[in-house]
């Protein structure tokens, strides 16, 4: 066999990287570890930057629009649970801080600032959870929030 023919068998078209060959030129199909692709990859990376900057609108649309990917849906849904159990807890706190914030007020005015620090500090987990979940999905694993309250199965 000449070089250029050993060579045309030797290369082999890669699909989405998991196709390789070995020294005798036949094609090896090696399993992507996560068994997502790069376009799931993606999606399920732009709903949690968008969950982060524009709350439920980006997991809600992508939970209706891509049914046929599992992948996509369950972190849609993960993102979408995380935002309305972000919210309910959100409104709950600013009711008790404003609540705690009043009558700390009248103790002393500085010491109403302290439970509106802790409601700051709750903000600042979805900025977390959001970009621990971008993180997660760039690479193709699952990610789950740890204080999620799953309405959406």
């Amino acid at each position: 066999m000449s070089d250029s023919t050993q060579q045309d068998q030797a290369q082999v078209i890669m699909n989405e990287g998991t196709s390789t060959a070995n020294s005798n030129g036949t094609n090896i199909q090696a399993s992507n570890a996560s068994g997502v692709t790069q376009d799931s990859k993606n999606m399920a990376l732009i709903n949690w930057l968008g969950c982060l900057f524009f709350s439920f609108i980006p997991p809600l649309i992508l939970l209706l629009i891509k049914k046929d990917d599992a992948y996509v849906q369950s972190q849609a849904k993960e993102a979408l649970n995380w935002t309305i159990t972000f919210f309910i807890t959100y409104f709950v706190l600013w009711i008790i801080a404003m609540v705690i914030g009043f009558i700390l007020a009248f103790v002393w005015g500085p010491l109403a600032m302290i439970p509106m620090f802790f409601l700051m500090l709750f903000g600042f987990s979805h900025l977390i959870f959001c970009v621990m979940g971008a993180i997660k999905c760039s690479s193709g694993q699952n990610f789950k929030v740890p204080f999620n309250i799953r309405l959406i199965k």
